[in-house]
């Protein structure tokens, strides 16, 4: 594929088919391989591939696929899984599962910490139709926490997304509500993914046609800071982003009608 058909995208790898429908990303701890993961209706599994898209390394989790949707990783290492997928607005076993560090070269099903949470103003599964922002699609880790972006199915507010903190601890939680934001009312402004680069200072969210840079923050008040928007300049089925670097995003897309099922890399300078 020519650079130019993904515009300011530069692909780095076709992903393998076991990855068709990836929906996070995270780079390993070694800052070489990338972890990913594909969504609902998949195996319950994480791949570990070189950054030119060669599985390494499959681990089998114990738990079920309701619907993945992202990925994360802590300052110790240990992974999380976004189950919490919720095209609807009607789940109730909403779940982060957390992946210790120890088990990551395991072959065998790897046993995992439930994080299970709920929605602070959710009473009705599903709501009215006007109330369906309860999917969610991204996530990271920072400052002990879990930081959870929902995405809108409201026709007319696609593009809002809800901020809510969790904590990174085994248990029942209820989710606190902390901002919203809206970057367009169309649908390839859904928020499908989201990380914090390492240095803390720059937050990504990710459309399928670009990336929602916040800057100049203070603690966990993303939205109140800078907000800048990254066009691509290609639109495609991207559901996965993490920062290589500090300046650096890797970007993931599904594969459909021919097209898409890469990964790609993203200079934010």
């Amino acid at each position: 594929m020519m650079a130019c058909d993904t515009g300011e995208l530069i692909v780095i790898a076709d992903l393998p088919k076991t990855l068709n429908e990836v929906s996070g990303i995270e780079v390993a701890g070694d800052s070489i391989s990338v972890w990913m993961l594909n969504d609902g209706g998949n195996k319950a599994k994480l791949y570990r591939l070189d950054q030119k898209g060669k599985i390494k390394h499959e681990l089998k989790i114990d738990a079920k696929n309701h619907d993945w949707e992202d990925l994360t990783t802590d300052d110790h290492g240990n992974l999380y899984i976004g189950d919490f997928g919720n095209n609807y607005s009607d789940r109730k076993n909403l779940v982060i599962l957390k992946v210790k560090y120890d088990y990551l070269e395991s072959f065998a099903d790897v046993p995992i910490e439930r994080i299970s949470f709920r929605y602070p103003k959710q009473n009705k599964f599903p709501p009215k139709k006007k109330q369906l922002y309860y999917d969610s699609e991204a996530f990271f880790f920072f400052n002990d926490s879990l930081y959870v972006f929902t995405k809108s199915r409201v026709k007319g507010n696609f593009g809002r997304t809800d901020l809510y903190k969790i904590p990174a601890k085994q248990g029942q939680h209820v989710a606190t509500y902390i901002d919203s934001f809206t970057s367009c009312d169309k649908l390839e402004c859904w928020i499908t993914a989201a990380d914090i680069s390492d240095d803390g200072k720059k937050v990504v969210l990710l459309t399928h046609r670009s990336a929602w840079i916040f800057t100049d923050f203070k603690g966990d008040a993303f939205f109140k800071g800078n907000a800048q928007e990254h066009l691509f300049g290609h639109e495609s089925q991207k559901e996965s982003v993490c920062f290589k670097t500090n300046d650096l995003l890797l970007i993931a897309d599904e594969k459909g009608h021919g097209a898409g099922g890469n990964l790609y890399e993203f200079n934010l300078n």
